[in-house]
């Protein structure tokens, strides 16, 4: 790849002469959705799969940008003192809003760049191909003009970005895997204060296997923040009854103990999969860490059953896939993963059903949703790197 890409650059460019390349992967999250904004625990993981991308520093301050997924855009221009949310600026909305994010926090760009692209994440997949891009470009920043940040200030620069420049109302998860990505390792994360560790996953004799719909969804435009401003609102009602400062504070018992003073039976079923979904993240780190993969993958299920029934984020699309999953002899576990509304599922399935698997889902699918659903059987990669 990297040669691939560095020859696109010269072609692009004009020479290759100054240009590195670099590497961000993208992330699935194997269960715990929607609880990263609610103060509960995540755990994804990196993927081997992601964003490749050469860059080179200019002698001014303009702002070259080509990617070889969006070809038909070809280079699209502006500058390091015009950094701005634009609708015509396309993609590149999120690279500018790393470089914007760094300013704010002290770090000026002193000169432009010329930048390429090439991602080989499902576009709209749900994979994170928007966070790849930005912890890339915080990457690419530290690099050239070293800046003093760790990885994980990368992944709250572009969290801050995506939050204040694109106005998508994320939590951290997707920009901490893909910066603190670490190979066959997934990531348990209390979003609540950034505690972390790294817990091995031993899948003797089976793959992930991640399912795209291919029903593209703008998280912006979906009811994500209304996901959002539902649980703050049935928070605040908990937090007139109980001292609790985010939703992944509370326990099952305790959640049922003290849900009446949630006034909105819609928001009662928001803050019970919070909740709920947060004890089932705890639950599945424990059975991985006690090599109980059967129990693993029941928690995945009900993870996917919750987000249908008590968070509404599923979709047909993402039901017929999981439901057809369910049906495979050989799936340890399936369930929707990421926003929701769309995107991708992601299985657990032993080595020797995945042909079947894909073949029986992917045929399921076609005939319920009239196209195709793309499959990946993927690995657990690193974080960002150098090529």
């Amino acid at each position: 790849m990297k040669e691939i890409i560095l020859k696109k650059f010269e072609e692009v460019f004009g020479d290759a002469e100054g240009a590195k390349a670099y590497f961000a992967p993208g992330r699935v999250n194997l269960i715990g959705e929607h609880t990263d904004y609610n103060g509960g625990h995540v755990f994804p993981c990196a993927l081997t799969i992601g964003t490749y991308g050469v860059a080179r520093v200019r002698k001014d301050r303009r702002l070259r940008f080509y990617s070889m997924n969006f070809e038909q855009l070809g280079v699209l221009e502006s500058s390091i003192d015009d950094l701005k949310p634009e609708k015509e600026a396309e993609w590149t909305n999120y690279p500018k809003g790393v470089m914007w994010a760094f300013g704010e926090r002290g770090f000026q760009i002193p000169w432009g760049m010329d930048i390429l692209l090439n991602g080989n994440i499902p576009n709209g997949s749900g994979l994170s191909s928007s966070a790849s891009v930005e912890v890339l470009t915080g990457y690419i920043l530290r690099d050239l003009f070293g800046f003093e940040v760790t990885n994980q200030d990368l992944a709250l620069i572009g969290q801050y970005s995506e939050n204040n420049f694109n106005g998508v109302n994320c939590g951290i998860m997707d920009q901490f895997a893909i910066a603190m990505g670490k190979k066959n390792h997934a990531i348990f994360l209390d979003t609540a204060d950034l505690s972390y560790t790294y817990a091995p996953v031993k899948l003797e004799g089976a793959k992930i296997v991640i399912a795209c719909s291919n029903k593209k969804r703008g998280l912006g435009d979906s009811k994500y923040n209304e996901r959002r401003s539902e649980c703050e609102t049935a928070l605040e009602e908990l937090q007139k009854v109980v001292d609790i400062k985010s939703l992944g504070d509370l326990t099952e018992e305790q959640f049922e103990q003290y849900k009446s003073a949630i006034k909105d039976p819609v928001r009662v079923k928001r803050a019970k999969h919070a909740v709920y979904e947060n004890q089932r993240t705890i639950k599945a780190v424990e059975a991985l860490k006690a090599n109980d993969i059967a129990q693993f993958g029941q928690l995945m299920n009900a993870s996917h059953v919750s987000l249908k029934d008590d968070y509404e984020v599923t979709g047909i699309e993402l039901d017929t896939l999981v439901e057809e999953a369910w049906k495979i002899e050989g799936v340890i576990g399936s369930r929707m993963t990421g926003a929701g509304f769309g995107g991708c599922t992601v299985s657990l399935v032993k080595d020797e059903a995945i042909d079947s698997f894909i073949e029986n889902v992917g045929k399921a699918y076609l005939s319920k949703i009239g196209y195709s659903a793309d499959f990946y059987a993927v690995e657990i990669g690193d974080g960002p790197c150098t090529l």
